[in-house]
C-alpha cells in the first residue's frame, strides 16, 4: 500500500495530480508512486501512462497487461514480478532491479535499461506481447549481431560520437578536421 500523509491524500497526491484518489484503481496515468510499498499488489491490467514509480519496491507485484509506457520507474524494486504482456514503451528503467522478474510477451520498445540489466534478461526474454506485436527479445535488443556502438535507448552510456569522422566510402576525411579528433 501506498503510504501518504494527510496533506497529499486531500489535495490528491503530490502536484496534485491524483495519486491518493487513483490508488488501487485501474486507472493510474499520471499518479505518484514515488518510494512506494507495492509488494504483492496486484496491478494487472491497469493503465500507469507517464506515472512516478522511481524507489518504489514492486517485489512480487502482479503487473501482467498493464500499460507502463513512458513511466519513471528509476531505482524500483521489482524482483520476480510478473511482467507478462506488459507494455513499457519510452519507460525509464535506469538502476531498477527485475532479478526474477516474468518477463515473458513484455514490450520494452525504446525503454531506458542500464546495460547489465538488459543483458541479464536478454538470458531468458521470449514472448511477444498481444496488444503491440513487438517481440520481447527484439524490443530488449536482444542477439542483435550489429550493435550500435555509439549508444541506443538501451544503452545511453555507450552514447559518444565516433573518434573519426568517415566519409561515405568509409574513408577518413581530411577536409572534415575530425579524423584526429581525441
Amino acid at each position: 500500500m501506498a503510504e501518504l500523509n494527510k496533506f497529499e491524500a486531500e489535495t490528491r497526491g503530490e502536484f496534485g495530480i491524483g495519486s491518493a484518489a487513483q490508488f488501487g484503481s485501474a486507472d493510474l496515468k499520471r499518479a505518484n508512486f514515488t518510494a512506494a510499498d507495492m509488494r504483492e499488489s496486484d496491478f494487472s491490467g491497469s493503465t500507469f501512462n507517464g506515472a512516478y514509480l522511481e524507489k518504489a519496491v514492486a517485489y512480487k507485484a502482479n503487473f501482467t497487461g498493464a500499460d507502463l509506457s513512458d513511466t519513471l520507474m528509476d531505482r524500483m524494486v521489482l524482483n520476480e514480478a510478473n511482467l507478462t504482456n506488459a507494455v513499457l514503451v519510452r519507460s525509464v528503467l535506469t538502476r531498477s532491479d527485475l532479478g526474477g522478474a516474468i518477463i515473458d510477451g513484455a514490450d520494452f520498445s525504446d525503454a531506458v535499461l542500464d546495460l547489465p540489466q538488459k543483458q541479464a534478461l536478454c538470458k531468458y526474454a521470449s514472448g511477444t506481447n498481444p496488444i503491440t506485436g513487438v517481440s520481447t527479445r527484439k524490443s530488449l535488443g536482444c542477439g542483435n549481431s550489429r550493435r550500435n556502438a555509439y549508444g541506443s535507448p538501451s544503452s545511453p552510456l555507450l552514447s559518444a560520437p565516433p573518434p573519426k569522422l568517415l566519409d561515405r566510402d568509409g574513408f577518413c576525411d581530411p577536409a572534415t578536421g575530425l579524423c584526429d579528433a581525441n
